[in-house]
């Protein structure tokens, strides 16, 4: 099983099922609902009817403060995954997390880190920071058999999966809360390449510049 990224998408997919010689890949479209591409989207796949084994070693995950930022503002992991939070900025940092997934809170001096944090269960936890609103950011953990994040290009590609019947889904953090995840179902044949697009509404980005009397909280 390979994956095929085109400029701006991150390597996000960690696989370990054998296809045969003559299979099909997807090819997976996000864009908002004037058909710009949208970034940090993720798109997860799962066959229909059928598992698929994945191979999975246990992967450690930083998520950096740079600049009042979160960064990255998306990651991407899977349960039994872990996500170690750094303070490089030059202030402190008071991070926090309410959701049911992970819940913590840690106040960060400059150039500190926590300890890793183990991410066990599927589900989304949005981070935030008490001291600097503007400071955002997701993490996504699926126990999905495939799954990639957008870039610029709003597109991810699947190659060489098995035929079958798949259930695709897509998930970006400005999605109005509470509702499921936008989803279709595709049936692929045993050659050639199926594309699908995903419109999706968003709400405004929440991130803003901070203002210059935050940088020295």
């Amino acid at each position: 099983m390979r994956w095929k990224a085109g400029p701006g998408i991150g390597l996000l997919v960690l696989l370990a099922w054998m296809a045969p010689a003559t299979a099909a890949d997807l090819s997976v479209a996000v864009v908002d609902r004037d058909g710009k591409p949208v970034a940090d989207a993720v798109v997860t796949v799962r066959p229909l009817g059928r598992t698929a084994n994945v191979a999975h070693a246990p992967a450690r995950r930083i998520i950096d403060q740079r600049d009042l930022a979160f960064v990255p503002y998306l990651e991407v992991f899977r349960p039994g995954d872990s996500v170690v939070f750094r303070n490089s900025d030059r202030t402190r940092h008071h991070v926090y997390s309410f959701s049911p997934v992970k819940a913590f809170e840690f106040v960060l001096a400059p150039h500190q880190s926590t300890a890793p944090q183990p991410l066990e269960e599927p589900g989304v936890v949005a981070i935030g920071c008490n001291i600097h609103d503007q400071m955002i950011a997701w993490l996504y953990v699926t126990d999905a058999p495939w799954f990639a994040r957008t870039g610029a290009t709003g597109r991810v590609a699947f190659e060489s999966l098995r035929a079958g019947e798949y259930e695709v889904r897509a998930w970006q953090p400005r999605l109005r809360p509470g509702r499921e995840e936008p989803a279709q179902r595709v049936t692929l044949g045993e050659a050639g390449v199926q594309a699908l697009q995903f419109p999706l509404t968003l709400l405004p980005d929440p991130r803003r510049k901070p203002g210059r009397e935050q940088a020295h909280y």
